[in-house]
């Protein structure tokens, strides 16, 4: 039986960089050694995280002025991370409520004591739509504007971006990095967990412009990106396989023909599952179709008990981790850029046939 993974992270990732991590595990470039083994001090790992980050630059087109940081504690801990760092003018912030996520962004900065103001929100209509600006952003006010670019749990994603005037952007792109293009200029500050697109749990990327930085001594080491940027991430030890696997996985998405490639095959997997909740009887995306996600495609049939029952029958044919978030429930089906076209034709199949044996819920 072939397995699909629609996992929202830790996701599915890409058979080539699993298969070359199984080969090379035992014993990476013939050195007796596992890359479980090796010092990140080592020439083997300084290699390895310069190759990450050249990869990194030259998929993004991260300008130089940008730096680079290869970190941990997740995107949870860049809530904590970006106003320590960023807000240090003002001590103030402004986020656009999107989701869970955004929501959490401003909560924790708020238990840090600084400023957070919810310009808008949408938690209202159960976030089924992104929040707009409500009128011009004050200027010379906030430190940064928050957003989350891509909502995992309610399938929501910007693709155009808010007038922010000169107010820097920080973006939580955890869910949809190098899943479609974005011009990092256009933002002060970028992060993302990796366990979605870029290969397994344990290294969060932190894309930041150089010149938001200063020196501040509030900011816990672990947190601190003028110190991670001078340290080249190697400041303390840092998650060293994770680090191998996201290099990997940046090489496959280039083998593939980079970001632009990767939003196309993603664009046509989420229009093909799309088109077909738009037709169905008995699945329904509730979201606005302008602001849906590439790639968190949320569904539901209105019935919890109906919901798990998919959720079961799926896993029985190989359809796996189909189930929406707790905080909200239904559906979810994510198809991140190692989820190929095939999995998402499986899908729907199997939603068609479920459908077609589940008619007495249409008809009621």
């Amino acid at each position: 039986m072939v397995v699909y993974n629609f996992a929202a992270g830790p996701a599915v990732m890409p058979k080539p960089v699993i298969q070359q991590i199984q080969t090379e595990l035992p014993s990476l470039n013939g050195s007796g050694m596992s890359i479980m083994e090796i010092s990140h001090r080592s020439p083997a790992f300084d290699a390895i995280i310069q190759q990450a980050e050249a990869r990194l630059r030259h998929l993004m087109a991260i300008p130089d002025d940008y730096a680079v940081l290869f970190m941990q504690g997740g995107g949870t801990g860049q809530f904590a991370a970006a106003p320590l760092n960023l807000a240090t003018k003002h001590h103030h912030i402004a986020v656009l409520d999107s989701g869970q996520w955004a929501s959490r962004a401003a909560a924790e900065a708020k238990r840090l004591g600084i400023a957070a103001d919810v310009l808008a929100t949408t938690k209202p209509d159960h976030y089924r739509h992104l929040p707009t600006m409500p009128e011009a952003l004050a200027q010379d006010t906030y430190d940064y504007l928050h957003l989350c670019l891509n909502n995992t749990v309610e399938g929501t994603a910007y693709t155009t971006l808010p007038e922010h005037g000169d107010t820097p952007l920080v973006a939580d792109m955890s869910s949809n990095i190098c899943a479609q293009r974005y011009n990092v200029s256009d933002f002060g500050m970028i992060f993302a967990g990796a366990q979605k697109n870029l290969g397994p749990a344990g290294v969060t990327v932190v894309i930041v412009k150089r010149a938001l930085l200063s020196d501040v001594e509030a900011v816990p080491s672990a947190l601190d990106y003028t110190l991670f940027d001078k340290k080249n991430s190697l400041y303390n030890t840092p998650p060293v396989f994770a680090i191998y696997a996201l290099n990997l996985t940046l090489g496959w998405i280039e083998d593939l023909g980079g970001i632009d490639a990767m939003e196309k095959r993603n664009r046509e997997k989420s229009s093909k599952l799309y088109a077909f909740l738009d037709r169905s009887k008995l699945f329904h995306n509730y979201v606005e179709p302008r602001d849906r996600s590439l790639t968190n495609v949320v569904f539901n049939t209105g019935d919890a008990d109906l919901d798990q029952a998919v959720v079961d029958a799926a896993a029985a044919q190989g359809l796996m981790n189909l189930k929406g978030h707790r905080s909200v429930g239904g559906l979810r089906a994510s198809l991140y850029n190692a989820m190929p076209l095939a999995g998402v034709d499986a899908l729907i199949d199997f939603l068609t046939q479920f459908e077609k044996e589940h008619e007495y819920y249409v008809q009621r």
